[in-house]
């Protein structure tokens, strides 16, 4: 739990950085600093970027031997499917899902570490802590969807319960089930746009490893 207080207080204190920073940058300005910093990123990283047209050429998957990143040209977001999961397609309807991730900040250097939820913390006394899931209320109607949280570390972070539209574009892709070991895992670019709350707010994108998978 200290660690988790000490996690809070340094995104708290980034935030307050970050507004600093951008205190007499225009909006456009920020923007093309967040498109340099994808840029630098996909290059870092290695990335190939195919377009969503070979995406569905592809049977909508990506090759993650070849590190193929699908581009989503009308929100900006990227993404890899890992593993498209042992569930099913979601149909209409409610569902609640849990969430495993690992949120990055992108900037011109690199990546910080912002939040995360994976399975353990360790402690200051040489053993793990398990950490829940985040939990998340999805609604699907046709190729649409929406979500909110409803507990997890995401939600206590950022203070809002609305989930970044950039983290529900897999829905579309990837089959959710039960089963831990066929969990459906996805990674994100996501620009401030489709993001969440601090990052729509102070322009920056964001990085993430994302495990999707049905409550029970």
């Amino acid at each position: 739990m200290k660690k988790l207080g000490i996690l809070f207080a340094s995104v708290f204190l980034l935030g307050l950085v970050f507004q600093s920073c951008n205190n007499g940058k225009t909006y456009a300005e920020m923007k093309e600093e967040e498109r340099e910093a994808i840029k630098r990123f996909i290059e870092r990283e290695d990335i190939n970027v195919i377009s969503f047209e070979q995406f569905q050429e592809q049977d909508s998957t990506t090759n993650v031997d070849e590190n193929q990143f699908v581009l989503f040209s009308e929100t900006g977001v990227y993404m890899q499917i890992v593993a498209e999961g042992n569930g099913e397609r979601l149909k209409d309807g409610r569902y609640e899902i849990l969430v495993r991730y690992v949120e990055e900040q992108i900037t011109s250097d690199g990546i910080d570490s912002l939040s995360w939820n994976t399975d353990y913390w360790n402690t200051d006394y040489g053993n793990s802590q398990m950490v829940y899931p985040d939990a998340m209320m999805l609604t699907k109607s046709g190729k649409s969807f929406s979500a909110t949280f409803t507990s997890g570390i995401m939600y206590t972070v950022w203070g809002t319960p609305y989930v970044p539209s950039g983290w529900l574009i897999p829905f579309n892709y990837i089959k959710v089930g039960r089963e831990i070991s066929g969990r459906s895992k996805v990674r994100l670019i996501v620009p401030h746009s489709e993001g969440q709350s601090d990052a729509s707010a102070s322009v920056y994108p964001c990085y993430y490893e994302i495990t999707y998978q049905l409550a029970r």
